[in-house]
């Protein structure tokens, strides 16, 4: 998506917006915690067919723009994804809040409900995080 600028480190460089399969690897990075290219390649390839070799240099290329660190202290090396889930679900949520809603919070929760049925359960959820996000401001 050509939508998204760059965010910084909590270190401090620029780094780049993640791609659709750069998320692919973060995401699992996220839910298993440090991992080989071996052990990303079996979850993403479960997903969609993928080389082991394509995963291998994606991760190679995300180390080297700042998106994942390498240990290499194993004998394979361990990567791990730079920043948190959350920190760069914010960034790309401000991104796109900022590019295309033209810092509208209101035109993005609309846009996002308008698209899709939601059930009383997530409009109750949503109430409650308005809820929360009010309270200290009173």
């Amino acid at each position: 998506m050509a939508l998204r600028p760059s965010r910084r480190s909590p270190a401090g460089p620029a780094l780049p917006p993640p791609t659709d399969a750069e998320l692919d690897v973060l995401r699992v990075l996220w839910d298993r915690g440090p991992s080989t290219v071996r052990e990303v390649h079996d979850v993403v390839g479960a997903a969609r067919p993928i080389g082991y070799t394509t995963v291998l240099k994606q991760m190679q290329v995300m180390q080297q723009k700042g998106l994942l660190t390498r240990s290499e202290r194993f004998r394979s090396h361990v990567y791990e994804a730079a920043s948190t889930r959350e920190t760069t679900q914010q960034q790309l949520a401000s991104s796109v809040l900022h590019q295309v809603f033209a810092g509208s919070a209101r035109g993005l929760l609309q846009s996002a409900l308008a698209g899709r049925r939601v059930t009383a359960r997530e409009i109750d959820d949503i109430r409650a995080l308005l809820d929360e996000y009010d309270r200290p401001r009173r």
